[in-house]
């Protein structure tokens, strides 16, 4: 029944195999037999192996082998017959001796002829758009699969850019941006984007990939705004966007020159960004980490990655991961995002703390630091405060901290000291001037040391006994939180 509904996941089934019915035995007798019974087994130690073929002789049982389905494309014959008899005759030879061609050299030359004779100074643009149909149903194989080559080298990329549809793309390049022979092949590349849009990231796969194109990324801006969409970021994010449906690789192998050459595009968009994160494998991560490092891609700048961040907080975890190792590998400062801790919840958003944190405590804490520290709402569960406290030495007054609420300080400084009681760990907290405190204040006394060593104030003092030189009054070691 199975072979019978599911036809394509088993091998062919072997012919019937005819089975006598004998005569009924004695139990006693059968359970002799239940030990040398061959009919369906032999008595070969069993054995399982995924590559043994279907055995049909006497004594062995016989295997069903599952197959995956494999997509199969079945090449149509492709019909222009419509298109062609709304060509004039010249051109219409030519398409017909590209559809006949029996090789890809043989299809370039007539391809080159094609866009030789659309260049012509009396040729009718009204056929641009017919003359796109037909380039599309036949070179339908040119978008199937992945672009990229399998090993990347100068060889296989000059090949891969062979194709008889990329004879465009190689003329725009040879072609200055003012003149009429330029405009006129961008419109056709526009009728080809509207019937087949993945000619967007084709062309940028051309511009990278090509020797010819050397320098020329710039012309994708000219087919943007060519194209009915007229606008760069918006053709940029959709033909990415079918990069990433159709070739991961690729779209890896386009990131650094797409961020180097439309920064204003990219360096902005959360967009982009995920779209890259969400595809990406770790080694794929490693790879775009090293081209950060080396300074062949930038992917964030310091006036909009704090923004950008903001976006990720809604994104998978992967992807969080993915795009804090982006960020950390940029030589941005700390300080730019660290505002982002206002928006963090610790049971919402543990991906982001966990990589701020890690980073936070090889920070030496600056005033803007400790107030963001400090400022978040205090739970008995989120321990994000109370462990970058322990790693961090705070002193000195500061007119940032002083803006802060008596409740804000002491409620982070009583998890911290309830963290270290608990812990029972030995820590030294610096007092004025660096000295250490004393073995009997640790550890239940740290919340009061670092109270007086980073002279927080904490109570305003009564006007019969002013502080010395300062209008708050520290409280007494045994009534410190």
């Amino acid at each position: 029944m199975l072979r019978e509904k599911f036809p394509e996941f088993c091998s062919s089934p072997s012919p019937p195999i005819e089975v006598k019915i004998e005569e009924p035995v004695s139990m006693e007798m059968d359970n002799h037999m239940s030990d040398k019974d061959d009919s369906c087994y032999d008595n070969a130690e069993a054995a399982f192996s995924d590559d043994e073929e279907d055995l049909n002789s006497k004594g062995k049982k016989r295997e069903f082998r599952f197959h995956p389905i494999k997509e199969t494309i079945v090449e149509e014959p492709v019909d222009i017959t419509p298109f062609l008899d709304q060509l004039d005759e010249s051109l219409k030879d030519k398409v017909l001796l590209l559809q006949k061609g029996s090789d890809t050299e043989a299809q370039c030359e007539v391809m080159q002829e094609i866009v030789d004779q659309v260049l012509e100074e009396d040729f009718d643009s009204e056929q641009l758009s017919v003359l796109a149909c037909c380039l599309q149903e036949l070179f339908k194989g040119h978008f199937r699969g992945e672009v990229l080559p399998e090993e990347i080298t100068e060889e296989s990329l000059e090949e891969s850019v062979g194709k008889p549809l990329y004879l465009i793309f190689r003329n725009l390049c040879q072609m200055q941006e003012d003149n009429s022979s330029f405009s006129l092949l961008l419109d056709l590349l526009s009728e080809l984007y509207q019937k087949q849009p993945k000619i967007g990231y084709h062309l940028l796969y051309y511009l990278k990939a090509s020797k010819a194109a050397a320098g020329k990324m710039n012309l994708y801006e000219s087919f943007a705004q060519a194209t009915q969409l007229g606008d760069l970021h918006t053709c940029l994010m959709m033909d990415m966007k079918a990069c990433q449906e159709d070739d991961v690789r690729l779209l890896c192998y386009l990131t650094p020159s797409i961020y180097t050459e439309f920064p204003d595009e990219t360096l902005r968009s959360g967009e982009l960004l995920n779209m890259i994160v969400a595809v990406i494998d770790s080694a794929q991560l490693q790879e775009l980490v090293c081209h950060v490092m080396m300074g062949n891609l930038v992917m964030f700048r310091k006036d909009s990655v704090l923004n950008i961040l903001i976006q990720s907080l809604d994104w998978e975890t992967f992807e969080q991961y993915c795009t804090w190792q982006l960020f950390l590998a940029h030589n941005i400062p700390l300080e730019t995002i660290i505002p982002i801790l206002q928006h963090l919840k610790f049971k919402e958003h543990p991906e982001a703390l966990s990589c701020l944190l890690l980073q936070l405590r090889r920070e030496k804490p600056s005033e803007e630091m400790v107030k963001m520290v400090l400022s978040r709402p205090c739970h008995p569960d989120d321990q994000f405060t109370t462990s970058i406290l322990r790693h961090w030495w705070v002193g000195g007054s500061s007119s940032k901290l002083a803006q802060l609420t008596l409740e804000q300080i002491l409620e982070h400084l009583d998890n911290l000291r309830l963290n270290l009681t608990n812990t029972k760990q030995n820590c030294t907290w610096a007092g004025p001037g660096g000295r250490g405190l004393p073995g009997h204040r640790r550890p239940h006394g740290s919340a009061t040391a670092l109270c007086n060593g980073a002279r927080i104030p904490l109570t305003p003092a009564s006007p019969a006994a002013p502080a010395e030189g300062h209008p708050y009054r520290a409280l007494p070691a045994q009534q410190c939180p």
